[in-house]
């Protein structure tokens, strides 16, 4: 696995315009929003994606931005015998992820995953609120590429399951820990 010395982590911006086109992944539109959007969503202030680089090449990114996770059913109990009555709870959403298929199944996944709880976590000790890190698992008919794994062993819970489509997931930060 590679040392932190090896990983620089970089905000996207123009310079990185040539690069981001060279990026290889099987979830074509990760790509597509990389190359076409991630800048000017950047720009207009919408989220905020991240540039993984090792040694030199891009491995992947994480977009991250601001969002709410609705508090219904057990979830809703549990905040309340807290004394917390919100309809919804602050969370960072990790809109996108993805890792170039050149470095599948090497670590940077779990590191984009670390970068997120970092950040969500200094969010919420110093700026803001924040309860959870939040996403939708794209699903996948090949069990390598279904994500909805990775994000279990990340500790990760369902919060509504569905057949098809992408399936709605937490991370409490108060409650949970960040698997390696």
């Amino acid at each position: 696995m590679p040392t932190d010395a090896d990983i620089r982590i970089e905000p996207i911006s123009e310079v990185h315009r040539h690069i981001i086109s060279d990026f290889c992944t099987y979830e074509l539109d990760l790509k597509e929003y990389l190359i076409e959007d991630a800048i000017s969503h950047q720009k207009n202030l919408v989220s905020k994606t991240f540039l993984m680089f090792f040694s030199g090449s891009l491995v992947g990114y994480i977009t991250l931005l601001c969002d709410s996770l609705r508090v219904e059913g057990d979830m809703q109990d549990y905040f309340r015998s807290k004394n917390i009555h919100y309809k919804t709870l602050p969370a960072i959403k990790i809109g996108r992820l993805a890792v170039d298929d050149r470095y599948l199944r090497m670590g940077f996944g779990t590191r984009l995953i670390h970068l997120a709880y970092s950040y969500a976590k200094d969010v919420s000790e110093n700026y803001s609120g924040c309860r959870f890190l939040i996403l939708d698992a794209k699903r996948n008919k090949d069990k390598n590429k279904d994500s909805l794994h990775f994000y279990k062993k990340m500790n990760f819970k369902i919060l509504k399951e569905r057949s098809k489509g992408t399936i709605p997931m937490y991370f409490d930060l108060v409650i949970s820990g960040i698997n390696s």
